[in-house]
């Protein structure tokens, strides 16, 4: 593995970063909820207005996806040494995201473990918070990483 990633040693629990910057449209909304939430809120202006929404909002699935492409935009600049997810804990939609919200991302990390049955990797968790232009949060979750190991012959 090269140098220049991150690996499971170099994690430190408590740090924080905020990135990222997503516009969300109209029609990446309308396309997202007709191909994979294509619930009447997320379709129809007139839908929409007879709901707590009160307009077309985004589908949380969608908040999601938006939410990764930052993440994996984000890693191109601070590469790791990742391998994959087992998947997010704690998934929460605080707030609608409208078409015209602009979105960011913060994280901590919470905490490292080294994995006792594969010395070559180890996990970690982190609180993931999406925020709107006007410092909202839209939604949270803990996510769950693996991460390889330095030196997996190494055990302390």
């Amino acid at each position: 593995m090269s140098d220049d990633l991150l690996y499971f040693e170099d994690l430190v629990v408590g740090t924080k970063a905020s990135f990222g910057r997503y516009e969300v449209t109209r029609e990446e909304v309308l396309e997202f909820a007709a191909k994979y939430d294509p619930q009447p809120f997320h379709l129809s202006d007139e839908a929409a207005a007879q709901t707590h929404f009160g307009r077309i909002s985004a589908s949380g699935w969608h908040t999601c996806a938006m939410t990764m492409a930052m993440l994996v935009e984000n890693l191109k600049n601070n590469r790791q040494a990742g391998l994959g997810s087992p998947g997010q804990d704690e998934l929460r939609w605080h707030h609608p995201v409208y078409p015209g919200d602009v979105l960011r991302v913060e994280t901590e990390l919470l905490e490292t473990k080294r994995s006792r049955s594969r010395p070559e990797m180890g996990s970690l968790r982190s609180a993931i918070r999406v925020y709107n232009q006007n410092d909202r949060m839209v939604m949270s979750m803990t996510g769950i990483g693996l991460i390889a190991v330095r030196e997996p012959e190494r055990r302390d």
